[in-house]
């Protein structure tokens, strides 16, 4: 399955969904395993996972009667990498503040003395 990054991020928009990959980056777990852990439904877990396997983020197999969940890294290396080219932009943003406030606490300085 080949998502583009719009399911990427779609998949990553929801805190549950978040929540699920961090269990799932330390191991497989049944539909089951999931919804033990949230106060919401198997068929709500369910369309979670759906709309993460859209996003390609999960694998999904059966393992005798389970259906299992894993976490499927690399979709996430490109969502970072785009988020990435933003990380200047803040930068630059971020220094120019510090800039600004240094600027204003000398004044105050020089008019307390």
């Amino acid at each position: 399955m080949n998502a583009g990054p719009q399911n990427v991020f779609r998949a990553l928009a929801d805190p549950t969904r978040r929540q699920i990959l961090i269990y799932l980056s330390n191991e497989s777990l049944a539909v089951a395993d999931i919804a033990d852990r949230f106060d919401i439904t198997r068929t709500a877990i369910n369309k979670h996972l759906t709309i993460l396997e859209e996003g390609n983020l999960i694998k999904r197999e059966v393992s005798g009667r389970e259906r299992r969940s894993s976490l499927n890294p690399e979709p996430l290396k490109s969502a970072f990498e785009w988020l990435g080219y933003f990380e200047s932009f803040w930068d630059v943003r971020l220094s120019d503040l510090q800039r600004e406030i240094s600027k204003e606490m000398e004044k105050a300085k020089e008019g307390d003395q």
